[in-house]
């Protein structure tokens, strides 16, 4: 997967989303939230998918490198 420049607030709503599903309490406004995020950054992003940027920003909140 090519580097992708993923901005520091869909990190930290990745990382919320992910903290609610482990805790089984994912809310709706936080998936929506975090979905609507990935769709206006691809849109603003020339070259980049929604579906490639939600993968790479996954990765990197749940397999950070080490």
């Amino acid at each position: 997967m090519a580097d992708i420049d993923i901005p520091e607030d869909l990190i930290k709503l990745e990382r919320a989303a992910w903290a609610e599903q482990q805790a089984g309490a994912l809310t709706l406004a936080t998936a929506g939230a975090v979905q609507a995020a990935y769709r206006e950054h691809a849109a603003a992003t020339d070259g980049v998918g929604r579906l490639e940027l939600e993968m790479a920003t996954k990765k990197a909140v749940r397999h950070p490198e080490p």
